[in-house]
């Protein structure tokens, strides 16, 4: 039987990349995320292009709208694994500058969506025998930097519940690990932190010869989840050879 892994998220970046990867692995994935028409496309290129995907399924979730994170949970008649991979970085203001809309948005979707598609999805997950609940964070979430200010707090929090979670639900089925990348370079996460300014969102990557790429963080989802059951990977931090932290990168 074909398990199923539900990712948020995976309209672009990691979480498409990790659905591409999960499905090559023989899962069930659901796309869900909040552009339909970009699920459909992958859902198409998954179905065609991956040898041996099984079943996927395209579905629309906003995390932040609970009655769209219920939608979801009822349209999904069981599931294995769910990575939690929605969120993003609005802005790099200090906290002497900061918007606090743009650190509300930015809990909203980093924190309460996790919350919020966690909860509606964990009776599945424990009644699955063997679920798996895979948290994407970042470096961010354990090492703080300037201009990180509303990003940090964000992903310390995220942190926080996925540890909380571990202590939760030891005496139930599902394991529960975090994957903390650093620099990654995909096609928006940037231009969103920068409010889509191109110039800006180039900087972060300027000069850096080798940054992690979506499939190496989907790199890592997979091998957590492919783990024997028995086998709980507590968190995985990945970073390009050349950053040393989040503020240290070796750049050419």
């Amino acid at each position: 039987m074909r398990k199923t892994a539900v990712i948020t998220g995976a309209s672009s970046g990691i979480g498409a990349a990790t659905a591409r990867r999960l499905a090559a692995e023989g899962f069930n994935v659901v796309l869900a995320a909040r552009r339909r028409e970009r699920l459909d496309a992958l859902a198409k290129e998954i179905t065609e292009g991956v040898p041996g995907a099984g079943k996927v399924v395209a579905l629309t979730l906003d995390v932040t709208d609970q009655a769209s994170v219920d939608a979801l949970a009822a349209a999904v008649p069981g599931c294995h694994v769910l990575v939690n991979n929605a969120g993003g970085a609005i802005g790099t203001e200090s906290v002497a500058d900061a918007d606090p809309a743009d650190w509300q948005a930015m809990y909203d979707s980093n924190v309460l969506g996790l919350l919020r598609v966690t909860k509606a999805l964990l009776p599945k997950l424990i009644e699955s025998g063997a679920g798996h609940v895979v948290n994407v964070t970042s470096l961010a979430a354990h090492v703080p930097y300037e201009g990180g200010a509303g990003y940090n707090a964000a992903k310390y929090a995220a942190y926080a519940v996925n540890e909380v979670m571990r202590l939760e639900l030891v005496a139930e089925p599902v394991r529960i690990t975090e994957i903390a990348p650093g620099l990654v370079k995909t096609e928006e996460f940037s231009l969103v932190r920068f409010r889509g300014d191109e110039g800006k969102a180039a900087k972060p990557y300027e000069g850096v010869p080798e940054p992690l790429v979506a499939d190496d963080v989907a790199d890592c989802v997979a091998w957590a989840v492919t783990r024997p059951p028995h086998v709980n990977i507590d968190r995985i931090d990945v970073q390009p050879r050349v950053q040393a932290a989040p503020h240290k990168l070796h750049r050419r």
